[in-house]
């Protein structure tokens, strides 16, 4: 009679269980078996955190394409883009000690760039107003990137051949604008390299080595940096790719570059860190905390506040968002989500991230208080076969497990 009463209560309960089975989310392993490694990648670094806790570390698959040497959880990656949060950061944290202000000329502080002109209609003009700081955070200094014409003599300068930063500008002020500061986003890594020279004038140091004494010595971010020492080379994840015929081989890397060695001839601020997702979480936390770790205040919390803020509809854009839609803002270094059901996207606006081309994604979102990151190293192909993509996934996965 009693194992007949269990059964029955069982039974009763069987319906209320599944329900709340069908509400919960995979198991973050099992999430990123089956929208990652399934999906065709070697393998995934997850994670996803509050201030003081994480809730999910997951290091699964394998560092490269021939699937011969497991994942570490200490995997070092190259991160690209995701640079240029960092040196956006760090340039928010000079204007705070005063070395200049968001709305200045950068000509004032880069004098080689004054003088630059907009090339429209095959001929130059003055610009409307100047490039500002602002406009290089924003991606909006109207820097040669769609029109043919400006972007031709782009080109003829050789800006990824430069020795340093310093040279970098110097070739970029021959180059006229294609359109005035302050009226349209087009994201452009020259932007984000010439904050990085204005770094190196506003503190007097090389950038790497600011960034060593600003974040990277403070938040201990002991592995990452514009080169991977050799004895450490071990732990970098190899780029993957899909070639014409649909296999997944190892991305093809420029002629003599060597695994670990500096991207660029200079610091580029733009695209060249290698980070692991430790050390990336570190510096997420600090901007979750307004700029602030332990004791110190790394980054004016005004200024984080701002880096957080759309700055696109201030400014009076014509198109004021970073897609085709309605989506998503772009702050001070990072996006900002504005409206998360145009883009599929789940929790609430206010979310800012960024991504890099090596297929690397972090997201914070300061509502819910959380961080997640997800380290992989594909790089994607336009058209044809690829991977599919896993970024929304991965926010909305995000959202779920900061949810419970």
């Amino acid at each position: 009679m009693l194992t007949l009463l269990r059964l029955l209560l069982l039974l009763v309960a069987w319906p209320a269980a599944m329900s709340v089975a069908a509400a919960t989310p995979p198991a973050p392993d099992a999430w990123v078996q089956a929208a990652v490694l399934d999906a065709g990648y070697p393998g995934a670094r997850l994670l996803v955190a509050t201030a003081d806790e994480v809730l999910v570390d997951v290091a699964a698959g394998h560092a490269d394409v021939a699937r011969t040497r497991p994942l570490r959880a200490d995997a070092i990656y190259r991160i690209r883009s995701m640079t240029k949060p960092i040196v956006s950061a760090a340039v928010l944290r000079l204007v705070g000690e005063g070395h200049g202000a968001l709305d200045d000329p950068v000509a004032r502080h880069l004098p080689e760039l004054d003088g630059l002109q907009v090339l429209e209609d095959g001929r130059l003009r003055p610009p409307a107003r100047p490039v500002t700081v602002r406009h290089l955070l924003t991606h909006t200094a109207g820097f040669a990137v769609l029109e043919p014409g400006p972007l031709r003599l782009r080109e003829a300068q050789r800006l990824e051949d430069s020795a340093d930063l310093a040279d970098l500008v110097a070739r970029a002020a021959r180059v006229p604008l294609e359109r005035d500061p302050g009226t349209r986003f087009v994201y452009d890594g020259l932007a984000t390299d010439v904050l990085g020279r204005l770094v190196e004038v506003w503190s007097g140091r090389p950038l790497e080595a600011y960034l060593q004494q600003a974040f990277f010595e403070p938040l201990g971010m002991r592995d990452t940096g514009f080169s991977v020492p050799p004895d450490q080379r071990h732990r970098l994840v190899e780029p993957s790719e899909v070639d014409a015929q649909g296999r997944l081989v190892p991305a093809a890397l420029p002629a003599g570059h060597v695994p670990g060695m500096p991207l660029r001839p200079y610091a580029s601020a733009a695209g060249g860190l290698y980070s692991t997702a430790r050390d990336y979480l570190a510096f997420a936390r600090m901007l979750l905390a307004r700029g602030r770790h332990g004791e110190r205040q790394l980054v004016p919390a005004g200024l984080v506040d701002a880096m957080f803020r759309d700055q696109l509809a201030p400014m009076g854009l014509a198109h004021p968002w970073i897609e085709a839609g309605r989506g998503r803002g772009f702050g001070l270094g990072l996006s900002v989500l504005l409206d998360p059901a145009a883009i599929g996207r789940d929790g609430a606006p206010g979310q800012v991230g960024w991504t890099g081309a090596s297929s690397t994604y972090f997201v914070i979102d300061p509502a819910a208080g959380g961080i997640g990151l997800l380290l992989l190293q594909h790089r994607p192909r336009d058209g044809g076969h690829d991977l599919p993509r896993v970024a929304l996934p991965f926010y909305n996965h995000v959202q779920q497990v900061l949810a419970r």
